[in-house]
């Protein structure tokens, strides 16, 4: 009897372990990045010295979109999302995601680049003309650059005509005329001066800089566990660094830092571009 009694408590000791266990598993979602594959190439790294870090298990969780990931966090499917600043917003009014640390970009800031050699010397010259936004949503390539125009005095989509156009695409456009400015960021223009060695393109706008990319913590995460992430990145954050620069996308980071005193009010100027572009709901992702 003595011995099915200590085989019932050794059962049970291994039961609360597992239980402890599992319990130390936290689901990570990256919102620009799909798949699973893409996630570990781009996100493996810095996953393994997270985990080593924390002492906690570090689990994936693919989405589609960022649209995917909201749901995921109110189906408490997904405990810590890594977002962007418009994205940001967006998860904060629909989730009561709480910041956890900020992901600094080196020279992140909006710009409005024409033709050197064109017509358009000035932000007024853009007045009456077509103008090529990235991607819509985007911080650094829709908001941004919208914002920049807006500060100028051209109305969003009024003072000139607004098009939603891939980067290389509008670029293309811009080099024939159909479209007299991109807006993007300094490495998007690094890019687009490697692609077309051949043109000559020039900035006449530039914005301040862009807040921070964000890790978030869903509502429902333990403070204790939120806290021991934010302490890893406060003390163990070149290591982190590091693993996030062993990707390939993830050189966007590159000569960043992790900020720890981030907060909701950072982003204010991001909800600002949200009305001038006329979404100042941000009540969902545009163009999802």
């Amino acid at each position: 009897m003595k011995m099915w009694s200590w085989i019932a408590a050794a059962a049970v000791a291994l039961g609360l372990t597992v239980a402890s266990a599992a319990a130390e598993t936290i689901r990570l979602a990256v919102t620009d990045v799909e798949g699973m594959e893409q996630l570990q190439r781009e996100y493996g790294g810095f996953v393994e010295e997270l985990e080593k870090a924390t002492g906690l298990k570090v689990e994936f969780t693919p989405v589609n979109n960022r649209t995917a990931a909201v749901e995921a966090m109110r189906a408490e499917q997904v405990d810590f999302v890594l977002t962007g600043p418009a994205e940001y917003v967006v998860f904060a009014k629909l989730t009561d995601a709480k910041p956890v640390v900020g992901w600094h970009r080196p020279d992140y800031f909006a710009q409005v680049v024409v033709m050197a050699e064109g017509d358009i010397k000035t932000m007024a010259d853009l007045k009456g003309k077509k103008v090529a936004f990235g991607e819509i949503g985007s911080t650094s390539q829709q908001l941004g650059p919208a914002q920049i125009l807006s500060d100028a005095g051209l109305k969003y989509n009024t003072d000139y005509t607004a098009e939603i156009i891939k980067r290389n695409v509008a670029v293309e456009a811009m080099i024939r005329g159909d479209v007299q400015a991109v807006g993007m960021n300094l490495g998007h223009l690094r890019s687009v001066r490697e692609k077309f060695p051949g043109q000559k393109f020039t900035v006449v706008g530039r914005g301040p800089d862009l807040p921070n990319d964000i890790l978030i913590a869903a509502p429902y995460v333990k403070p204790e566990t939120v806290d021991a992430v934010r302490k890893a990145f406060l003390e163990k954050g070149d290591a982190l660094m590091a693993g996030v620069l062993k990707g390939e996308d993830t050189q966007k980071y590159n000569g960043g830092y992790f900020v720890a005193t981030v907060n909701d009010k950072d982003y204010d100027m991001v909800r600002v571009m949200y009305g001038t572009i006329g979404a100042p709901e941000f009540s969902k992702f545009l163009g999802e």
